[in-house]
């Protein structure tokens, strides 16, 4: 018949050949391929098919003996593992027909690919744009494929990396690891997959910094996710967007299913606001700060573009996490606020996702009366009538040295045992000496921007961090925006 068929047969199991390649194989009359393959599609041959196996690394003579026999008339089938059309037979085929000149007929039949084969046995890891890339650099150099890892790891790109590690090609999954960790943050998910669809099947999940290429083989498959992607349970998923909120739904509300939605990345400002701070994180002078500092501090800079936070923030030892179990665990549920402007910047989805009250006692028709009759500022006011009311709240301030002055004044007569204080007051008189005098309640976790830089901004963000420091691990912080 003058014809050469390019079949895929899938990553190695039965079960992922093709109707097509199994109807294919079973009417050829001749079958050509790398001989481990052929175990495989045995049982589907017709008698007296002929089997011409090749070893590894004979792709052109295998095309030449496919052609060969085609001119004798003759249905040929060349085999490829997974799809032939990837990494496979079928360019080869094309190419020589052209350099030929030749009137054989030739088809490509998709098989299952082996990134394809591993996606699914890792969950949903390709839910996103990804790409694919070969290690190899058998008839590709170095350098052009290097400039395709720093490519996908830039694009944020979910990557497939095929051929990841032979005897001889020891290192080159190692540089892209590196390359990867400088454009992604060390928790981002990886999955890799050995023998896919085999009796040796075996699937592992990690992350981007833990993930050892001395674990990898050259019948692995590795599959790297992207900003978005994350691990649940034991599966690695990357989110399409289908949880976004539609355009026309009143107030952003989501036809989510079960309540089952990642705590990130559902609006595209959370994709700006991770990237963000994986450029801040890339740019800080230290890179081993513990994480619920780092968290308090990522946030610090992103709200006000200032490296120097990274010089005048001080957070206690545990501040962040402690005052976020205070949260989870039900003893912290009031924020008290100097001013309006910082309770309007915590973010509403976190406190009622959370149930915490953020209040601000400056409209409290109360205010005014008691800063006239006992002669001090309003926003003094403010705190002595919380502290009435709520004395173990967590106390955030932003704009007011004298309220904070006020509190510290307050726990000093007992009348105040806050869960923390966020002390990041902002200007020229009593700033300075309001921050150190906080200082000294070494029982009472705070979070100080040092100095005479603060604002409304800064001390609301802090309360996110803290709202959010759950997303701390994976460095992913869109929660409730």
């Amino acid at each position: 018949m003058k014809k050469i068929i390019v079949a895929g047969i899938g990553p190695g199991s039965p079960d992922d050949i093709t109707p097509a390649v199994i109807k294919a194989v079973g009417e050829a009359d001749a079958v050509v391929g790398y001989k481990y393959y052929f175990q495989f599609i045995t049982p589907y041959l017709k008698p007296g098919c002929e089997c011409i196996d090749t070893g590894m690394k004979q792709e052109r003579e295998r095309a030449e003996q496919a052609f060969q026999l085609a001119e004798e008339g003759k249905t040929v089938v060349v085999i490829s593992s997974g799809d032939a059309g990837i990494y496979g037979m079928t360019p080869l085929i094309y190419e020589m027909k052209r350099e030929r000149a030749s009137d054989i007929e030739v088809a490509s039949l998709a098989g299952i690919s082996a990134f394809q084969k591993a996606a699914s046995l890792l969950g949903a890891p390709v839910g996103h744009d990804f790409c694919v890339i070969s290690l190899s650099d058998l008839m590709t150099p170095w350098e052009v494929i290097e400039r395709r890892i720093k490519a996908a790891a830039m694009g944020d790109f979910v990557t497939a990396v095929y051929n990841p590690k032979s005897n001889g090609r020891y290192w080159q999954l190692y540089r892209l690891q590196e390359i990867f960790l400088q454009e992604r943050a060390a928790n981002t998910p990886v999955g890799y997959v050995r023998q896919a669809g085999r009796p040796e099947q075996e699937v592992t999940i990690t992350t981007l910094s833990d993930f050892d290429p001395e674990t990898v083989d050259m019948f692995t498959v590795v599959l790297i996710g992207n900003s978005q992607s994350y691990q649940w349970n034991d599966k690695m998923i990357t989110p399409r967007g289908y949880y976004q909120a539609p355009s026309n739904s009143p107030k952003g509300e989501r036809d989510c299913p079960d309540g089952i939605l990642p705590p990130w990345g559902d609006k595209k400002g959370a994709s700006i606001m991770i990237e963000s701070f994986r450029t801040i994180e890339s740019e800080l002078q230290r890179k081993d700060y513990p994480l619920d500092h780092k968290w308090a501090l990522l946030h610090a800079i992103h709200t006000t573009a200032d490296f120097d936070m990274e010089r005048i923030l001080h957070t206690d030892k545990g501040a962040v996490s402690t005052l976020y179990n205070k949260v989870k665990d039900g003893t912290l549920t009031t924020i008290i606020t100097d001013v309006t402007m910082v309770t309007s910047g915590i973010r509403k989805g976190a406190l009622q996702r959370l149930g915490i009250e953020a209040k601000c006692y400056l409209s409290d028709p109360r205010v005014a009366t008691l800063a006239m009759e006992k002669g001090i500022t309003r926003t003094q006011a403010g705190i002595r009538l919380a502290v009435e009311e709520h004395p173990d709240a967590l106390f955030a301030f932003g704009n007011a040295p004298t309220a904070l002055m006020e509190l510290c004044d307050l726990i000093r007569k007992g009348k105040a045992h806050p869960a923390g204080i966020i002390a990041a007051p902002v200007g020229f008189v009593h700033v300075k000496e309001s921050k150190h005098m906080v200082k000294p309640f070494k029982d009472i976790p705070k979070i100080i921007v040092e100095g005479r830089k603060g604002g409304s901004n800064l001390a609301a963000t802090l309360c996110n961090a803290i709202l959010t420091f759950d997303d701390a691990a994976q460095l992913k912080p869109g929660r409730d925006l």
